[in-house]
């Protein structure tokens, strides 16, 4: 029987994943028909869910009754802490959204308009529904979740795939950071996965030759779970088959840490898939002939809550390890040559001993992080999550985490190079009467998606976390418009 939290260690509640879930978004209805009919791709997908939206999906799985919308709601309310009375419908229609979107749920002929009414049936998809039981019971075709090799190389411990995985790890941030620390460079195709991907940059026609940019260091702020599925997002889309790849990394996150699996059952472009992961460190692959691989952390820990890397070289550093005083000074308790070399992209290191480090905050290198797209909100976000325990014992808060006075500065210092901020989003226009343009803007405000509105020239511009809610209200508003306007047309009055 699979585990709905992960083959490794698992965790309570594994994390929500919007990343993931905007990307299978773009999947049409056929794509998603084949993408169910693999049990681990149904039991990856609801590991990403929201946590209501899970709770859905697991009273439904066995039920055989008709289920409507007011049926779901009351599901939802006896989750007060998700939703909240006052935010219930809001909480409701997010998660009956997110179903829809994933073609998990869809309502039974029911118009657009609605579809979220109280009457409307919901049904579960067929292909969804047979797949994911098979994955909690342990039915289903031999291969689904893997072909377990009966004989595997003693040599090959979980220690050894965690040194590996984070081995191969970073040696792309290294290279990303552009520190020297290790001879080993990454692979020509991670190179340009970095580049595609807008991490770095280059200036000439070599790969091997690029700086860091402002999407690159708050990758190098993300968690590893999160870096991971922004490189891989922009690697299916570089796939040959969307639906084949995608598939084949959710099956990876559902195999067992430390076990070996045959290549056999691969297709031809699960085994190219394979060598590519085998160059982040998602697999251990060392020979393309061999019919063994063996999946690391951090493969089977990408649809789990469970933490992608374990090691104990850096244990220190998750509990912070920088002081910064008000005189600009800066002392970074690590030994690490990754965090070394972040630190010297915004600051000028003096001295370095075993496990301690100096520097000095100064205008000249926070100008040169800038110059390298790096912006002052990123710099302030590094220092203060890595704040050592003390920091953050005489602060109190992390309002006062960081002296004000170097934090005003680097703002300051940023500002003497930029006037202008940028807001990534989509802006609506040519809305056909004021009353409509309202609706939408309340609706933007009231999931805090809007960035500026214009009622004189009828204009919002929203988050582009946002857009997708925004774009489904608009729809529902138009459907419902068109029905209303078919009816007066035919006489009959508006229900």
């Amino acid at each position: 029987m699979a585990a709905l939290n992960g083959g490794t260690g698992g965790a309570d509640a594994p994390p929500e994943s919007p990343l993931v879930t905007s990307f299978l978004d773009r999947l049409s209805s056929a794509q998603f028909g084949r993408l169910y009919a693999a049990p681990a791709s149904c039991l990856s997908i609801f590991r990403i869910l929201p946590v209501t939206a899970r709770h859905v999906v697991l009273n439904m799985l066995w039920y055989d009754e008709l289920v409507r919308v007011r049926d779901v709601a009351l599901w939802v309310r006896e989750r007060k802490s998700e939703g909240g009375d006052k935010g219930e419908r809001r909480h409701l229609t997010a998660t009956l959204s997110a179903l829809f979107h994933l073609h998990i749920l869809s309502p039974r002929g029911a118009h657009p308009s609605s579809a979220l009414s109280d009457d409307a049936i919901l049904d579960m998809s067929e292909g969804f529904r047979d797949s994911f039981k098979l994955a909690l019971t342990g039915g289903g075709k031999k291969g689904s979740f893997g072909a377990a090799a009966t004989v595997q190389d003693d040599e090959i411990t979980v220690q050894y795939l965690d040194t590996y995985a984070e081995t191969q790890w970073e040696t792309i941030q290294h290279f990303m950071v552009g520190s020297e620390s290790g001879a080993k460079k990454p692979g020509d195709k991670v190179l340009g996965l970095l580049a595609k991907s807008g991490l770095m940059l280059s200036t000439t026609a070599s790969l091997r030759k690029m700086r860091i940019t402002s999407k690159g260091f708050q990758f190098l702020l993300e968690d590893v779970n999160t870096q991971l599925w922004d490189l891989l997002l922009v690697y299916l889309d570089e796939s040959q088959d969307l639906v084949e790849t995608i598939g084949f990394l959710f099956m990876l996150s559902s195999l067992e840490l430390g076990r070996a699996y045959l290549t056999d059952s691969l297709s031809r472009a699960q085994l190219g898939v394979l060598q590519d992961l085998a160059e982040y460190g998602l697999v251990y692959y060392p020979d393309p002939r061999s019919s063994l691989f063996y999946p690391t952390r951090l493969a089977t820990t990408l649809t789990s809550s469970a933490p992608p890397l374990v090691s104990s070289r850096h244990t220190n550093e998750e509990k912070g390890f920088i002081v910064l005083e008000t005189n600009y000074k800066l002392y970074a308790y690590t030994s690490n040559p990754l965090q070394i070399s972040v630190l010297g992209l915004f600051a000028h290191l003096k001295t370095r001993f075993a496990n301690f480090v100096t520097g000095h905050i100064t205008r000249e290198s926070i100008r040169e992080g800038l110059a390298n797209g790096i912006t002052a909100n990123q710099i302030i976000s590094y220092l203060s999550s890595r704040a050592h325990p003390q920091m953050r014992a005489h602060a109190g808060n992390d309002d006062k985490l960081l002296p004000t006075t170097v934090v005003d500065q680097i703002r300051l210092w940023e500002h003497e190079r930029r006037r202008i901020q940028t807001t990534d989003g989509f802006l609506y226009d040519d809305f056909s009467s004021t009353h409509d343009y309202e609706l939408v803007v309340n609706y933007a405000r009231e999931i805090g998606a809007i960035v500026f509105d214009e009622p004189r020239m009828r204009k919002v511009f929203v988050t582009a976390d946002g857009h997708l809610q925004v774009r489904e209200f608009i729809k529902r508003r138009m459907a419902a418009a068109q029905q209303e306007a078919a009816a007066a047309a035919e006489g009959v009055p508006p229900a």
